[in-house]
């Protein structure tokens, strides 16, 4: 089941800043379009959660949800959304694959806690294998809009991993509440931070929903992005740990390299095929010791079965 939904977020994330860029470039406003599409997904979620006699909504007073939310989702989307009107989605994904390093300095050198070697060289090995694999098709127009928009991404990285080390604390706390009702809690505070963000610093011309590709991205990243890929992701968070989910921003570029041969028959270069290798070694290696777990428990709980069957 973890390997299962691991994939299935790598799949998701893969293609949302794809979706991202879309709608910016279709006149989304950044942080209005990010605001909605999370308070939205919270929003619907939390009801379903509720409905269903999985969660209340007292959740929503918790200061844990407001500190995930601050985190987790306005600082880390806050920043990419407005990143991506002066950068590539290319390049925001390179960026952002320094997530899983960040996670590891901060558990390292703030947490003390410790870091096996293999992580840290999969880490290393896997952002030099996104590198390998994005930055030779990059068209780079420098000027100070694109520097502070790399820098900004940046900083929206540091967020990202305060957020996912965070959150498995609280899940750890609060062990006796779903993880998909804390994601949508979450959510629905980082998502109306978003919000309040807009209100101070965009104009805000509805127009863009009425275009294919603003509604289109607007839905795909509310339903699939949100709902179902953060809700995984909070899962895996809750289940393993912070470092192993994130290793999802190595995996996304060769996804959409894939996607891109398969699809749209574009050309698949000896430089492509190295950086793919290379993100799979370093993934493989960050993730080493949660893969030898999970593998030692399945084989665990088989053997029990077919004792119990005997």
């Amino acid at each position: 089941m973890i390997l299962l939904a691991y994939s299935l977020v790598c799949l998701i994330f893969g293609t949302t800043f794809l979706a991202i860029k879309i709608g910016v470039d279709a006149g989304a406003p950044p942080f209005f379009s990010a605001g909605l599409r999370f308070l939205a997904a919270g929003t619907i979620l939390l009801l379903y959660m509720v409905w269903k006699g999985r969660a209340s909504f007292k959740l929503l007073l918790r200061k844990e949800m407001l500190l995930t939310g601050a985190t987790l989702t306005f600082g880390t989307f806050s920043t990419l959304y407005w990143a991506e009107q002066y950068v590539s989605s290319g390049l925001a994904a390179v960026l952002s694959a320094t997530g899983p390093i960040m996670i590891l300095l901060l558990q390292t050198a703030i947490l003390r806690q410790k870091a096996s070697r293999l992580s840290i060289y999969g880490c290393m090995i896997g952002l030099v294998g996104v590198l390998l694999l994005v930055l030779p098709g990059l068209a780079v127009d420098v000027s100070p809009l694109w520097v502070i928009g790399c820098a900004v991404v940046l900083v929206g990285e540091c967020c990202y991993a305060v957020g996912a080390v965070y959150s498995k604390k609280v899940s750890t706390r609060m062990s006796e509440v779903s993880p998909i009702a804390l994601n949508a809690a979450q959510m629905i505070y980082g998502g109306t931070l978003l919000l309040l963000l807009s209100l101070t610093t965009e104009k805000v011309h509805p127009e863009f929903l009425l275009s294919f590709e603003g509604a289109s991205s607007l839905l795909y990243l509310t339903v699939v992005g949100s709902m179902v890929g953060h809700s995984l992701f909070y899962w895996l968070v809750a289940r393993t740990n912070p470092v192993f989910p994130s290793t999802w921003l190595y995996i996304s570029p060769p996804i959409a390299v894939g996607v891109g041969f398969l699809l749209y028959k574009e050309e698949i270069s000896w430089m492509t095929l190295l950086g793919v290798f290379t993100i799979i070694t370093g993934t493989v290696l960050v993730n080493g010791r949660a893969l030898v777990q999970m593998l030692f428990k399945a084989k665990l709980n088989t053997s029990v079965v077919k004792k119990s069957n005997i």
